[in-house]
């Protein structure tokens, strides 16, 4: 795969995207196992934000990375409405709790 330079991590050119996951509560183990084959395969970019399903990608992100953090590279993004001291102190989702940034 493919990698280039982001942030001074090697990561791969193409990512995994979460639009859509989380919305349906019927689909969670599949978006959670498709997730996890991604990283099985190299996918370590998984992209995510705040308003995919309210929070809900996040959460399918959270329990797909569980135990294997260290194999992913997350990119989030969150509403432009957030205030920043929300952002950082405490993480933008309580969802994303155990892998939002330490400062």
């Amino acid at each position: 795969m493919q990698t280039i330079e982001l942030g001074g991590a090697s990561v791969p050119r193409i990512g995994q995207g979460t639009w859509y996951m989380g919305e349906n509560t019927g689909q969670r183990q599949a978006e959670v196992r498709a997730l996890r084959e991604g990283l099985d395969l190299g996918m370590t970019l998984i992209d995510t934000a705040e308003m995919y399903a309210e929070g809900g990608a996040e959460e399918v992100v959270g329990q797909a990375i569980h135990g294997r953090r260290d194999e992913a590279y997350l990119v989030s993004k969150i509403y432009p409405t957030t205030p920043a001291p929300r952002v950082f102190k405490p993480p933008a989702s309580a969802a994303c709790a155990d892998w939002a940034p330490t400062l």
